[in-house]
């Protein structure tokens, strides 16, 4: 059978299985044992236990139970809500400053966890019904609690970027250095957006009241809230960049801030560290099990001899190598609206990596352009994460049409950041070869 054939049976059945609700698990690696068995013969269960072994012994992996234990102690030890004292004293006077104040407020949540939904969850119990309440505009708020959660999968640490580091075999350190200036980046688009749209439309987002902003004394008080944040960032990403640990080491001190951090806010009870460890346990196991059957794809895939299809295809988009990129992040955006952001990685991967070699792009600075359009997969309609776990704690009056609408705009914004990155990828390197060194 030809090779174009076995590639057109290989992607249809794994689309019509997905298509038909099958879990992206058993989608992955049912069909790649079936191709593998049909094309190899009984050696082809030899080689995915193979790798199924070689990712077992990875010691990376150990690093995504430890971030996921730290996002959960994180969301229930208290710290964000003095994040939002904080933020609503300093801020509060400005036009939009509690929206402003909740982006910084997720972006440092980001720098703390890992994952999207914990400052979504969060930020949606905490700042959106207080946003309501002062009249600031539904679509504007919510979307700021959508986009600023999304910035956990960027700014480091982040899960998807241990599992892309996994699947590329790029450096974790140096990935996890390269979502810094594209999150910084991020963060102040978001807030001249929502800076001018306040300035223009002050209706939208009013500053809150004179009695309401508190004096300077309140205020240099309330930067205690940082104190905490601050520590568990430093013990993270400082043990990475100054070498003084591994990423996988690193997880472990953020977990050791974490349960410090509810200690000091009296919330280190068995019970939360028994229900975030069996959140942690489920959301691992998932993982897990979608990556052991992830390897069985690649295999089948490079097995096949479906990447050299399609890298041959991909130098037949107009345009060259802008083109093949242009092309690129058009599926990954329509992917997004309808794949969790783990399968996408897992599906396309196999598929771009070699079109990455073949221009010899960065596979740095194409890991972080990719990871900020899996944080767009979070926030789109209409199977976008952060969509439905904002539906799940915002007040009544919110409508799923509401928290719809209110991500265009933020698409837009974090879409134009990846056209800067692009113009200027040495936003992305320029931490990686600061800490790390310029890659020979």
């Amino acid at each position: 059978m030809s090779v174009e054939l076995l590639t057109l049976l290989f992607f249809g059945s794994l689309l019509f299985f997905l298509f038909i609700g099958t879990p992206l698990a058993f989608t992955l690696g049912g069909i790649s044992v079936v191709f593998l068995y049909f094309t190899m013969g009984p050696v082809g269960f030899y080689i995915v236990a193979s790798k199924f072994w070689d990712s077992m012994t990875s010691f990376t992996l150990i690093a995504i139970p430890m971030y996921v234990y730290m996002a959960m102690l994180l969301e229930k030890s208290g710290v964000a809500q003095d994040l939002y004292r904080m933020m609503h004293v300093w801020f509060g006077a400005m036009r939009g400053g509690l929206a402003i104040g909740t982006v910084l407020i997720c972006a440092i949540f980001a720098a703390m966890s890992g994952i999207s939904g914990a400052a979504v969850v969060t930020m949606g119990a905490i700042a959106l019904p207080r946003m309501l309440e002062r009249g600031y505009d539904k679509r504007l708020a919510i979307g700021a609690i959508n986009a600023g959660g999304g910035w956990g999968v960027l700014i480091p640490p982040s899960i998807l970027m241990v599992l892309y580091a996994l699947l590329t075999e790029v450096s974790v350190g140096r990935l996890f250095a390269s979502g810094i200036g594209p999150g910084i980046l991020l963060v102040v688009l978001v807030t001249i957006y929502i800076t001018v749209r306040a300035w223009l439309q002050p209706s939208l987002a009013p500053a809150l009241p004179v009695e309401e902003r508190g004096d300077w004394g309140l205020k240099f008080a309330s930067l205690k809230a940082v104190v905490l944040p601050l520590l568990i960032v430093v013990m993270v990403l400082g043990a990475i960049f100054g070498g003084f640990a591994t990423p996988t080491e690193a997880a472990a001190l953020g977990v050791f801030g974490a349960l410090l951090a509810s200690a000091v806010h009296r919330k280190l009870t068995l019970e939360v560290l028994t229900d975030a460890a069996m959140q942690t346990l489920r959301l691992t196991a998932l993982i897990m099990w979608i990556l052991f059957a992830a390897h069985a794809f690649s295999t089948a895939y490079t097995t096949l001899g479906a990447n050299e299809l399609m890298n041959h295809l991909m130098t037949l988009i107009p345009g060259g190598e802008w083109g093949a990129l242009a092309f690129i992040l058009l599926v990954l955006l329509l992917l997004g609206m309808v794949l969790d952001p783990v399968g996408i990685m897992l599906i396309t991967l196999p598929v771009f990596m070699p079109v990455v070699q073949l221009y010899n792009w960065d596979p740095v600075w194409f890991g972080v352009v990719f990871i900020i359009m899996m944080e767009i997969g979070y926030m789109t309609p209409p199977f976008g994460f952060n969509l439905f776990y904002l539906k799940a704690v915002a007040p009544p009056e919110v409508t799923m049409a509401d928290i719809y609408w209110s991500v265009v705009p933020y698409v837009l914004v974090t879409l134009l950041g990846v056209l800067i990155l692009i113009v200027f990828p040495q936003i992305a390197l320029f931490f990686p070869n600061l800490f790390f060194g310029v890659p020979r």
